[in-house]
């Protein structure tokens, strides 16, 4: 069998390079490397994996795209470091963007954390802050209206970053970063880069928030806010489903 082959699945779903980039990530953490260890050569990584070292290439930018590696010019490559207030590289190490589970319970996770943020914005959000939410969640509806999905993409983490400024804790907002920068690896990595048709959903989701913060109603933005996460699951087991059985 043709070494890529072993890493390729059906066309429609997922190119070599993104399975080769979780199976670095197993690998890092079945040689328990830690931030700043070096790890294998890409020949060495290629080998190992039984496939080339362009497939290996392609799946290390992915990896320095999302701070989980650190490729040096003429030294090789190195764990990310931790770079996080809370320990991230801790979380990354454990976190694997393919295994359901832990997207399951980096959902849990996100349902804590943006609830929190969402019903201390109510009470402490200062009319800046309210504004910043405001003007993140129209950049997000115009990604939408205009399927420019970076600039949704931007809208939506500029968003969920202000309400978490806006709750005046500084362990919410680092937590929050976090747990979108792992949810964007699993999309990137585990779902190809698109996830289901929540958009619109999304959109009127981002306004309901927004209202509740804006009026001062603690009990609804947290409502509002668990609505939106439950239903973000929903749309990667909608999307999971349908990768898994067409």
């Amino acid at each position: 069998m043709d070494a890529e082959a072993a890493y390729a699945p059906p066309a429609s779903y997922r190119p070599g390079y993104e399975l080769v980039a979780e199976r670095i990530l197993q690998l890092i953490a079945e040689l328990e490397l830690r931030p700043g260890d070096r790890m294998p050569t890409e020949n060495e990584l290629a080998g190992r994996m039984g496939t080339s070292r362009t497939v290996v290439r392609e799946a290390v930018k992915i990896l320095s795209a999302l701070g989980r590696v650190r490729a040096h010019k003429g030294r090789g490559l190195y764990v990310a470091d931790d770079e996080g207030m809370l320990g991230s590289s801790r979380w990354g190490g454990f976190f694997m963007p393919t295994d359901l589970d832990h997207v399951y319970m980096l959902f849990e996770f996100r349902r804590v954390q943006e609830t929190a943020a969402a019903r201390h914005a109510a009470t402490r959000a200062t009319p800046a802050e309210l504004r910043a939410i405001e003007v993140a969640a129209e950049l997000c509806k115009q990604g939408h209206v205009t399927g420019q999905a970076a600039l949704f993409d931007r809208g939506d983490d500029d968003f969920h970053l202000a309400i978490a400024a806006a709750s005046h804790n500084q362990f919410l907002v680092a937590a929050v970063r976090e747990a979108r920068r792992l949810q964007r690896q699993s999309n990137i990595i585990g779902l190809h880069g698109a996830v289901g048709d929540h958009a619109a959903e999304a959109v009127q989701e981002h306004a309901a928030i927004y209202r509740a913060i804006r009026d001062g109603d603690e009990d609804a933005a947290a409502a509002a806010a668990a609505v939106h996460v439950d239903r973000t699951l929903e749309d990667y087991r909608r999307e999971i489903q349908r990768r898994v059985f067409g």
